[in-house]
């Protein structure tokens, strides 16, 4: 028998590769914009940063860790999450030296041993952005507006904004008290995923799906009624921010994100009942993993669970712009010539290379959902004019083959 796949991970190739091509150039373009640079760090770490930096009580640390020991007897893990070892670098390369603030940001693979799910595999990519140097609510809202501008470049439908504050440690601890305290007369209540999370994370067990749960949670106290002024003060600028910004929200006490690290501002971005995007303030982290107190700011978005509800809402484009079809050997060697030209344009253009029949070249330019198609033969090439056709429109137009190189290029580069 075949040596098969490992469950929880998968193979890209042909038209998905241009897929995810075309979205990590979107994604990098965007961060120019912004001005955030690349991190690229180990796929693998110390197992000790990730307990300290997630947090022992999250599921990640507890349950879903890809850890392994080296020859050296040294604990390893396979990266769960971008934040913790982008931190460490921050702090091992003196980052905090240079002007402030420090805006970094990653597309890797992610490894977490859990149920596969939609949109989500044992090895799944994250495209994430951390900002440093700034305890200003400024900062939390450019953070939100980088993943809003991805998602309204991209097309992305039904989005949702739901942004939330956990406050600074003491809010966060009173918090705690009183919600241990309404989860305790309610304990019977609950399942037994949350009645374990009671005992060591109380916070977590707001993001419990059960509907028995849901019953429950829905009654818990909120949070924003334990934050102190200071923290209060923020969250109301942040809000400011994003109404001056014109990005739309709405605050949820609910949201309080799956790892422990995160201090006043969360938020998620939810199309259509599935979260594409969740991050959030975590201003303890890096004196946690050992650095100066430093505020920071940051988001994860899943590279897989993205292109999928791109694929379910269809607004991820096929990006080829032109097949030109031929017939004849002067018209075969014409539009070689052509594809060549206008792909040095840096337009995408296609054209036979498998010696088909006209009707077969059509048929092939309809499966890679070209926009145009032309077919050029002897009589296009003595008369100097060629049949140029929108192919979903139907619609067609006369043009002289010697423009035809400008014209394409006035219909769009992608």
């Amino acid at each position: 028998m075949a040596i098969q796949l490992v469950k929880g991970t998968k193979d890209l190739y042909g038209s998905e590769v241009l897929q995810w091509q075309a979205l990590e150039q979107k994604i990098r373009q965007l961060c120019a914009v912004f001005g955030i640079g690349e991190m690229r760090t180990p796929m693998f770490e110390f197992t000790e940063l990730f307990a300290r930096g997630v947090g022992e009580t999250t599921d990640i640390v507890q349950k879903e860790m890809y850890t392994f020991t080296d020859d050296g007897n040294r604990s390893l893990t396979l990266r769960p999450e971008g934040t913790a070892g982008t931190v460490r670098a921050y702090i091992e390369h003196g980052m905090h030296n240079q002007p402030q603030p420090t805006k970094l940001y990653y597309i890797s693979p992610t490894f977490r041993c859990e149920n596969t799910q939609a949109g989500r595999q044992r090895q799944f990519h994250q495209f994430g952005v951390e900002m440093f140097g700034s305890y200003s609510a400024a900062q939390d809202a450019e953070a939100i507006s980088i993943a809003s501008t991805l998602l309204e470049q991209l097309g992305v439908k039904n989005v949702e904004l739901r942004i939330n504050s956990l406050g600074c440690t003491e809010c966060r601890n009173k918090y705690n008290q009183k919600l241990k305290e309404f989860i305790a007369s309610h304990l019977d209540k609950l399942c037994d995923t949350c009645k374990e999370r009671y005992l060591k994370n109380p916070l977590r067990v707001l993001d419990c799906k059960e509907k028995s749960c849901q019953s429950v949670i829905a009654q818990a106290p909120s949070v924003l009624d334990c934050l102190d002024e200071e923290c209060t003060t923020h969250f109301q600028k942040v809000q400011s921010i994003l109404k001056e910004m014109e990005i739309a929200f709405t605050v949820d006490p609910k949201i309080v994100r799956g790892l422990d690290y995160y201090t006043r501002t969360v938020f998620e971005f939810v199309s259509n009942g599935l979260t594409v995007c969740g991050g959030g303030r975590y201003d303890n982290l890096v004196e946690e993993c050992g650095g100066k107190p430093t505020g920071a700011v940051g988001f994860g978005m899943g590279i897989e669970r993205l292109i999928m509800i791109l694929d379910q809402q269809q607004q991820m484009e096929n990006d080829t712009l032109i097949y030109i079809g031929s017939m004849g050997e002067k018209g075969f060697l014409k539009a070689q010539t052509l594809t060549l030209q206008l792909r040095k344009q840096g337009i995408h253009a296609e054209c036979d290379t498998v010696e088909r029949s006209v009707k077969a070249q059509m048929k092939y330019a309809n499966k890679i959902n070209a926009k145009y198609s032309v077919v050029i033969g002897d009589a296009e090439i003595e008369q100097n004019e060629i049949e140029l056709k929108h192919m979903q429109e139907g619609t067609k137009e006369n043009i002289a083959l010697s423009d035809f190189i400008k014209i394409m290029e006035q219909k769009g580069h992608f």
